[in-house]
């Protein structure tokens, strides 16, 4: 019995163990698939944030050294590569007035670097009236150029007044001059330059030909675009009015007469242009001379009508005894216009003029009197009195012409006495000017080139990214670039510097850089997985495959 018994409570014990290992495991079974998010943290976890501190840590620490690594490697770039600080003076001088430009400029490896845009890098001064009103007495001419010489001396430091150049450089004014009064005009402002100071060379103060000065103003054109040193065709042409000339200069692909085409290279591209000015087809000239031949006309009509100033505007017409010679000045009185203010007549009147001596042409077609004009081809920047017209009548930059024919024809017709209430800031004689030149453009630009009123290709324009669109500076570049035998020439290097360019190459770098170093800290990063180990019946954290 006694041992039955023992057997009895073995058995006993042995389904107690059991029942409790039945219970074990079924309470594991329950845990294995408790979620993550009811546990408590753990001191694994805890160590694993302040890895993650740490991690952050060295981050920044290697960013922070790699950061003064490239600036340390900047600053020894920029003593290596130092810069050199240049002046150069150009003196346009203007039908109706001189105006000098004092360009400060840098040298970097060997090419020269500009920032028109800045204050110190460019100052301009203007002075009237222009050099051709010296023409009576042309021994005065060199005394209108003191006050713009006193201009460029405060401008350009002392010691580098011997290294800077100064030039004169004489357009459509003097061009309509004899020649013998052009030299002597000329003469007298060597005689002033030759002791201003600066360095100077006789030869360096000439009347330049027309087709030059529309050269130069393409030049700083495409250079404000940045299509100077690109593709040709991709280029935009400039046409200029001025008040003694006009100037058409664009990369035509028509054969051109040699008399017509300029040459110019810049780095490894070469240009080939079509560049003619007209001369006396500026707008002063050109209504001083419509006025003249409105006044010969009345003469033998018996009625002296003008329709391109104004109704009302009462104005006496002195005409010249002689055509456009040394004796400018000599003037006839004749009569008294009467302005009628007639935009359409004014515009006929006009384009009659531009059409003048048509007959004579020798090419296959002539758009303007018998001077040879390829067909306009690309875009095309109207610049100088196309501006200020446009910016008068505050009409848009590319529907200023269709916009000139609704303002133009207004404005001729308003009272003479109303406008001057309206505009008391301006000059009579300027205001009035604006019924003529508002017909002239269109007669110019519409009625002679062939532009359509609604094209948008043309656009006027005295700015583009802040650079002045004056002929002054195109000279100003091409002579750079050509004194330093530069023969690459990069825009983006010009514009902004090679320091600049270094600083913005480091300063990629260094984002690269560190992004570089983020990526490879979160790559290497162990990525680890809680599961519960039932051998050891707690859960704990385990590192995985990336790709598991």
């Amino acid at each position: 019995m006694r041992r039955s018994n023992v057997r009895v409570a073995v058995a006993a014990v042995d389904h107690s163990d059991l029942n409790t290992d039945h219970n074990k495991m079924d309470n594991s079974i329950k845990l294995k698939f408790r979620s993550n998010q009811f546990l408590r943290p753990t001191n694994l976890f805890s160590r694993n944030h302040k890895q993650n501190h740490q991690s952050k840590s060295k981050i920044l620490a290697i960013g922070f050294l790699i950061l003064v690594c490239v600036l340390s490697c900047y600053v020894y770039l920029n003593l290596q590569h130092s810069t050199h600080n240049r002046y150069r003076i150009v003196i346009d001088g203007g039908s109706t007035g001189s105006r000098i430009h004092v360009f400060e400029y840098v040298i970097e490896d060997g090419a020269p670097v500009f920032d028109f845009g800045s204050k110190n890098s460019l100052g301009s001064m203007r002075i009237a009236p222009g050099l051709s009103t010296f023409a009576e007495d042309p021994d005065s001419a060199g005394m209108s150029l003191l006050e713009l010489l006193a201009f460029a001396r405060k401008r350009v430091p002392e010691k580098q007044w011997r290294k800077t150049e100064v030039r004169l450089m004489a357009t459509a004014g003097l061009r309509m001059l004899d020649l013998g009064v052009q030299e002597r005009i000329l003469e007298s402002c060597r005689k002033v330059l030759r002791r201003c100071g600066f360095e100077f060379s006789d030869d360096w103060a000439s009347v330049i030909s027309g087709s030059d000065e529309g050269v130069y103003a393409w030049v700083v054109a495409n250079y404000a675009l940045g299509t100077l040193g690109g593709d040709p065709e991709e280029t935009t042409g400039v046409i200029e009015l001025g008040g003694a000339s006009a100037q058409v200069t664009f990369v035509s692909r028509e054969s051109i007469p040699s008399e017509f085409l300029q040459t110019v290279k810049f780095g490894k591209i070469s240009y080939k242009l079509y560049s003619h000015s007209l001369l006396h087809f500026g707008q002063n000239i050109a209504f001083d001379l419509l006025r003249e031949s409105i006044v010969a006309k009345g003469r033998n009509l018996g009625r002296t009508v003008d329709p391109c100033s104004p109704k009302g505007y009462e104005h006496n017409v002195m005409t010249r005894k002689e055509k456009l010679t040394p004796t400018l000045v000599k003037h006839e009185q004749l009569s008294n216009l009467h302005a009628t203010g007639n935009f359409s007549e004014c515009r006929i009147a006009s384009l009659s003029f531009l059409q003048k001596d048509k007959d004579k042409c020798a090419y296959e077609k002539c758009y303007i009197g018998s001077t040879f004009i390829p067909k306009l081809e690309g875009k095309f920047l109207a610049t100088e009195n196309f501006f200020h017209t446009s910016k008068f009548f505050g009409l848009s930059p590319r529907t200023f012409l269709s916009e000139l024919m609704v303002v133009g024809p207004k404005f001729c017709e308003e009272d003479w006495s109303n406008l001057k209430v309206k505009y008391p800031s301006f000059h009579e004689e300027d205001l009035h000017r604006y019924c003529f030149s508002s017909a002239y453009i269109v007669a110019l630009l519409h009625d002679s080139l062939g532009i359509a009123l609604d094209d948008t290709r043309i656009g006027y324009a005295n700015k583009v990214n802040d650079i002045p669109l004056d002929w002054a500076l195109g000279a100003f570049i091409l002579q750079s670039f050509s004194d330093m035998g530069v023969d690459h020439f990069d825009p983006m290097r010009s514009i902004f510097g090679n320091e600049s360019l270094t600083f913005l190459g480091l300063l990629a770098f260094v984002a690269v850089l560190l992004f570089v170093v983020y990526f490879v800290s979160k790559w290497k990063k162990p990525h680890v997985k809680t599961i519960y180990d039932l051998e050891k019946g707690k859960y704990i954290v385990t590192r995985v495959g990336r790709f598991s």
